[in-house]
C-alpha cells in the first residue's frame, strides 16, 4: 500500500493504463511539459513521449472534438480540461456529438472518451474556476458523471472510466487534491461506475453527498452527536438509488449535501427519488444543503458559499427535530 494523495492516486492510474493499454493517450492545455495545471499529469509525458501526452493549443473545443475523433478511430483518449468553467466552450462537441454517437449511428460507432476535469471551490481561483457544474452533465442522456471524494476512489473510479466504452466526465475536487493522504494499492484494481460507497453507517439520518462535500459531511457527523449514515455517491450519473433507498427505508431521514447552487441542482433529483420510492418512510422532508443561487463569488465570500461542517450540522438537527 502507498499513502497518496488524490493527485498522486490519478497520476498512479493514468501510468497504469497507459502502460497496460497503448490506445490511452492523453490530450490537453499543459498537461505534457508542464504535467497539467495540478502537476496531476506531471512526469507523465517524459515517460510515455510526446505521442502520447500531447499538449494542445487553448482550444476546448478543438480538444474534445479532436478526442472524439481519436475514440472513433479506436483509441481511448483521456482529453483534460483545466478548470470545469471551460467546458463551457466543449459544450457541444460532449453534448450533441460524444454523448449521442453510440445512439446516432446505432451501435456502429463508441466513444470511450474520459473527461478528466478540476471541479469546485475552496481554492480562491478567479472566476470560472470554481463552479460545480455536475447537474448539467448529468442531464445529458449518453454521459457518465464521476465526482470521487478520496484518494482509493479516484484511482478505481479512473480505471473504470478510461476502460468504458462510453463517454464519461470525470470531475476531481481540487480542494481534495492535496487535502489528505490514505491508503492506495499499488496494484491494479476497479471500482465500478455507478456504486455508492456507505461511508460510515448510522440509525438516526442519512445523509448523501458527492465530491469534496463529502468531507464537510463528515466533520459535521463527528460534532452531531447523532448515528448518521454517509452515502458518498461517486457517480453522479448514474447514480446509486438502490443504496439511497435502503439507507432512508432504514432512518426515515434524510439530507442531500452538495456545493452546486440548489436550484436545480442534483440534489433535487435525489430528493425527487427519494420521495418516489421512501414516502410512506420518511419521518421529515427531505433537507437540502447547497451553494447558493448566485454566481460563486470571490475570494473573500467563497467559504461562505460553500456548504460547511456548521451548515450541514443545523440540517441535521432540523431533520432530527421534524
Amino acid at each position: 500500500m502507498a499513502n497518496l494523495n488524490m493527485v498522486q492516486a490519478i497520476n498512479l492510474a493514468l501510468i497504469q493504463e497507459m502502460e497496460k493499454d497503448e490506445r490511452v493517450l492523453l490530450l490537453g492545455e499543459d498537461v505534457g511539459a508542464n504535467g497539467g495545471v495540478f502537476r496531476v499529469t506531471e512526469g507523465l509525458q517524459k515517460r510515455f513521449g510526446e505521442r502520447r501526452v500531447v499538449d494542445t493549443p487553448l482550444a476546448e473545443s478543438g480538444i474534445i472534438g479532436t478526442a472524439i475523433g481519436l475514440a472513433m478511430g479506436g483509441l481511448r483518449p483521456v482529453p483534460e480540461i483545466q478548470f470545469e468553467g471551460f467546458l463551457g466552450p466543449a459544450y457541444d462537441q460532449i453534448c450533441s456529438h460524444a454523448a449521442r454517437m453510440r445512439s446516432r449511428t446505432r451501435g456502429a460507432f463508441q466513444v470511450p472518451l474520459t473527461i478528466r476535469v478540476p471541479v469546485g471551490g475552496g481554492i480562491h481561483a478567479p472566476e470560472l474556476h470554481s463552479d460545480s457544474p455536475e447537474a448539467i452533465y448529468a442531464h445529458t442522456p449518453g454521459l457518465k458523471v464521476v465526482m470521487p471524494s478520496s484518494p482509493y476512489d479516484a484511482k478505481g473510479l479512473l480505471v473504470a472510466a478510461i476502460r468504458d466504452p462510453d463517454p464519461v466526465i470525470f470531475f476531481e475536487p481540487k480542494r481534495i487534491y492535496r487535502a489528505f493522504r490514505e491508503e492506495v494499492p499499488e496494484d491494479e484494481y476497479v471500482l465500478p461506475i455507478g456504486k455508492a460507497r456507505t461511508v460510515c453507517e448510522g440509525n438516526d439520518l442519512t445523509v448523501v453527498s458527492w465530491g469534496a462535500s463529502v468531507i464537510q459531511c463528515m466533520q459535521a457527523i463527528e460534532k452531531s452527536g447523532k448515528s448518521v449514515e454517509l452515502i458518498d455517491l461517486r457517480t453522479i450519473y448514474p447514480f446509486d438509488i438502490e443504496a439511497v433507498e435502503a439507507s432512508v427505508r432504514k432512518t426515515g431521514r434524510c439530507a442531500v449535501v452538495h456545493e452546486a447552487p440548489l436550484t436545480a441542482g442534483m440534489g433535487g433529483e435525489v430528493s425527487a427519488r427519494i420521495m418516489e420510492r421512501c414516502f410512506l418512510h420518511l419521518e421529515a422532508p427531505v433537507q437540502r444543503v447547497a451553494g447558493f443561487d448566485t454566481t460563486m463569488p470571490y475570494y473573500k465570500l467563497e467559504l461562505e458559499y460553500l456548504p460547511d461542517a456548521a451548515r450541514i450540522g443545523r440540517a441535521i438537527d432540523d431533520v432530527m427535530a421534524y
